[in-house]
Order: structure tokens, then sequence, then C-alpha cells
């Protein structure tokens, strides 16, 4: 950790802050305390995992839940409520508790209470309870969706009063036929790092096919775009028929103007409350084309441009999307998913700018999610970027909601409040550009983008405020080079304490569900572009 804490000074604070302090409130008054709320199934709580859990009260009091749940009536998630429990009463809910902070709380205060406190966006819970003075409030308000029954939490305008804490802990499912060395700390739950590895290993798999006439090798190689491409089509096809597999309804739009053209592959479930609304995740799937014959020539294939397998770029954005579609295709969602692959990233962006640029009559997009070159960042020794925008001004801060939401999930659901600070720092300090070259430990800076080089820029040019995700890039010796393979991004992930592949696991994790946290969010209360 690095909040200047121990966990085990962690817990003796806690221990008597229970019992004494003010923060907690007054036993004279008989505030509910931590003790007066069972979780029933407190030994067995997972974390990045769905799960019921039942809360029994001792005595009369209100419970406030900062945490995704199922609500019971729409069965959609929704960012937390607050239930009111008679004593001897139970209360089952669905909750998703945080994949990568294993330090969870359930806020306890007097039955039918409306107002609570709050975190702020860039610290952890755990940093709340030893100094609560950066907080907020919330208040609760009748449950908005159709069909919903539990409260909405939105923000308040007190200071929310005293509360109690039941600080209970969680355990994150693990693949058994995993190390440490393989990443097995990110490899289970709702989504896991270690499917978008294995996705990366498949799709740039080199082993020679000789059956496949369209690039010779078991994965999908040569994702150039042109027409008559046997390589690019047969990708298509086997992209296409990985969403319809999911249950989405696919479809593999082609565009054309002139001599340019582009084909995506998007797979859509229609939302139930705003149809009409769409929420697109998306990633390039093409490659950068071989255009030097020194490419292919052993030594001299860092000075060549172009690339056959595009592990990093984009082959880990394609697998982020496809693994963020197979678990929210089955989930109830109030506004359109839209898991996009686009096409012609590397020729100019124009999958995503005919897609932008030909929506049907009537249809929005809510907000955008953009995944490309994700992998080579923090855990590694270089910087997670978490880029938003659009950028106006360039000197502030013009999308503060949407900075608030990347700063909320960063802070707790993956305790990178040290690391966004530092951020912070190396973002005031040099801006973008030396995020994308430099070595960095413990760096994720969360930032306005002025540069457009990937498939978000579209969605800004409709007014439409997005968020991503990269780590090195101009830094990165294999970028756009022959030598962009799976082992080149283990070897540059490389740490004194970590695989390579753990590494990449782990990034590749942390990314996925900032990105499905994210959508989430953004699928109850679409964030608006505030320029």
């Amino acid at each position: 950790m690095h909040s200047g804490y121990s966990r085990a000074t962690l817990l003796i604070l806690l221990i008597f802050s229970a019992t004494f302090s003010g923060c907690f409130g007054e036993n004279e008054n008989r505030m509910p305390g931590a003790s007066d709320l069972v979780v029933e199934e407190a030994d067995a709580l997972q974390g990045g995992a769905w799960q019921s859990i039942t809360l029994r009260a001792e005595v009369d009091l209100s419970v406030f839940i900062p945490y995704f749940i199922q609500d019971m009536g729409s069965m959609r998630a929704q960012n937390g409520t607050v239930f009111d429990i008679q004593a001897g009463q139970s209360q089952t809910v669905n909750i998703l508790f945080p994949p990568r902070n294993p330090d969870i709380v359930l806020l306890i205060g007097e039955y039918a209470r409306s107002d609570w406190p709050i975190r702020a966006a860039d610290e952890s819970w755990m940093d709340w309870m030893l100094d609560d003075s950066k907080g907020s409030s919330i208040t609760i308000v009748p449950n908005e969706d159709d069909g919903g029954v539990w409260p909405w939490v939105v923000p308040g305008v007190s200071s929310g009063g005293d509360v109690s804490v039941l600080q209970l802990s969680t355990e994150r499912p693990q693949r058994a036929d995993l190390t440490e060395e393989n990443g097995v700390g990110a490899s289970g739950g709702w989504l896991n790092g270690r499917d978008v590895y294995e996705w990366v290993d498949f799709i740039t798999d080199e082993t020679p096919d000789p059956l496949d006439l369209a690039d010779g090798a078991v994965g999908y190689l040569d994702r150039w775009i042109g027409n008559g491409n046997p390589a690019y089509e047969d990708a298509i096809t086997y992209f296409e028929g990985v969403m319809i597999g999911y249950g989405l309804d696919v479809k593999v739009h082609r565009f054309q103007s002139g001599t340019l053209w582009a084909v995506n592959i998007c797979g859509y479930k229609t939302g139930t409350v705003y149809p009409d609304e769409w929420l697109v995740f998306g990633a390039h799937f093409d490659i950068a084309p071989i255009a030097t014959p020194t490419s292919f020539v052993p030594g001299l294939e860092q000075t060549g441009y172009g690339t056959r397998t595009g592990a990093y770029d984009n082959s880990a954005g394609t697998s982020m999307v496809l693994t963020t579609a197979s678990v929210l295709a089955d989930f109830d969602a109030r506004r359109t998913m839209v898991f996009c692959l686009w096409s012609s990233e590397e020729e100019g962006l124009w999958g995503s700018s005919a897609f932008a640029g030909d929506l049907p009559d009537g249809v929005t997009v809510s907000n955008y999610l953009n995944l490309d070159m994700a992998g080579i960042n923090y855990p590694g020794d270089f910087a997670l970027s978490v880029y938003l925008g659009p950028d106006g001004t360039g000197d502030v801060i013009d999308q503060s909601g949407m900075y608030h939401l990347a700063e909320w999930i960063g802070a707790d659901a993956f305790d990178l409040s040290y690391q966004m600070e530092r951020g912070r720092a190396e973002w005031a300090a040099g801006g973008e550009e030396p995020l994308w070259q430099n070595n960095y430990q413990d760096v994720v800076a969360i930032y306005e983008s002025p540069t457009a080089r990937s498939d978000h820029q579209p969605f800004q040019d409709i007014g439409v405020a997005t968020l991503g995700w990269n780590g090195v890039v101009d830094g990165y010796p294999c970028y756009h080079k022959i030598c962009d393979k799976l082992p080149e991004m283990e070897e540059y992930m490389t740490t004194e304490n970590a695989t390579g592949e753990a590494n990449l696991v782990h990034s590749w994790d942390i990314v996925t569900w900032w990105a499905v946290y994210a959508f989430l969010h953004m699928d109850q209360t679409p964030v608006p572009n505030e320029l």
C-alpha cells in the first residue's frame, strides 16, 4: 500500500474508531453500530463477481451500499442504494464488490435516514475512514428506472452526518490451473485480464496452418484493410461469428466513399428503456499494413513499417471489446449497447468516422468508450493513460463529470489513489507526450487529451463525451513494426517483481474492468459533454 499506513495499523484504528470516534457517531444517541448489521455470507464474500448476500438487522437501521447492485424490480445494475431494515428483518441483494480492492464497507445509520456521507472521488473508502474531510454527501431519491424498486443515490447538499461503518473483506476468484507467473490474481470473476490475454494469444498465434488459405496461420494475422485481402475478410467473418455466439444482433457495416472504404463489425443489444440512445464500446481490429520490404528482413524488421500480428496495436483492444461483450451481452441495460470493431483506423479513422456520421434517424450516442493499445502500462514500468474529452481550453478540465467518474472508479474499485496522485503530478509537469514515451513507476494519469489519434475523435466531433485507455505509444520500439507480438510485449512488461505475462494480465484486468464499470455508470446516468 502507498497511503502511509499498514493494514495492521489500519485495523487497530478501525477497532478504536468503531467505539470512540466522533466520525462514527456517539453511542449516547444509540446510533446503530457495525455489530447491529449481520452479513450472513461474510466469510465467503467475493470481489469482482456478482454475488447474492443477505443483510440482517439486529435493531431498526438503514444501510448505505456504495457498490453496484441489481435492482430486484428492474433487474438492472444501479450505482448503490439504501435499505431501511427493521429489527429482526433481512434484505437479500445481488451485489458486485470491487474486483481489485478487498477492503469493502457498508455505512450504517438510523432507520429511514436519507442523507449520507461519501468519499471523495480520488480516495478509497479506507482513505476516507482515516480522514473524511475531503468527502461530500449523497441523498436518496425514488427509483427513476422503469420497473425499479430500490432508491437511487444522488449528490446531496448536506454534510452527510455521522455513520457507523462495517468493514469486511473479499477474495477474488482465481483459476486453479494458474500461478503468480501467469497472473492468477486476475484470472477469475465476472470478467478478468487472463481472458483478455488468452484472446490476444489466440488472435496473434503464428503457428502455421497450411489449410488456412487466408494467412496460413492458426490466428488471424495480416488484418490489413484492402479490397480483396482474404485475411482481412477471414477475420471479419470470424469476429462476426464470435459476437453472434454471444447472442448479440450483429451487423457488418460496409461504407464506401470514392476509393475509401471501411468495414465495421458491430454487435447490438437493444436497450429496454432508451433504445435510441446508444452506448458504444469500440476498438479497431485492423493493423498497420506492411509498407516497406525491410519489415520481413531479420535484423532490419524494426526499421520497416507494418506488422502481421499487431499484438499491441490493436489485437489488445479487440480482445478487450470481445471480453466486455461476452459478459454484458447477458445483461439487461437501459440504453442500447453497441460493441464495435472498427476498420481503417490506421488509414485515418475511416471506420469509426463512417459509423458516427451515418447514425439512424432519431439515434444518439450517449457516450463512447475507446480501447486502443492498452497493456504496456501500469503495473509495468510505464504509465496508464486514462484520457477523456473533448478537450476545450487545454489548461483546465472542461469535462469535470467524466474526470470525476474516472477518478471515482479508479480510486476504490482498483485501489489506485496513490498511482492517480502521481499521475496528476506527471501530467501537470509534462502533459501527454512523455506519458506515451517514458518509463514510470506507479503512474496512472487521468487527463483530457488534446490529441486525436484514435477512434474517439469522430464521436467527439458529433458532441459525445468519451473515455479511453492506453499505455506507451511512440515509446514502444515495436509500434507499427513486424515485432509487435505478444512475446515482445511480455519482454517489455517484465519487472523486478513480476513476469511480463503476469503484468500484462493485470494491466488488461484493470483496463477492461475500468471500461465495464464506466459502462454501468453511464447506462444509469450518461455523462454529458460539458463544452
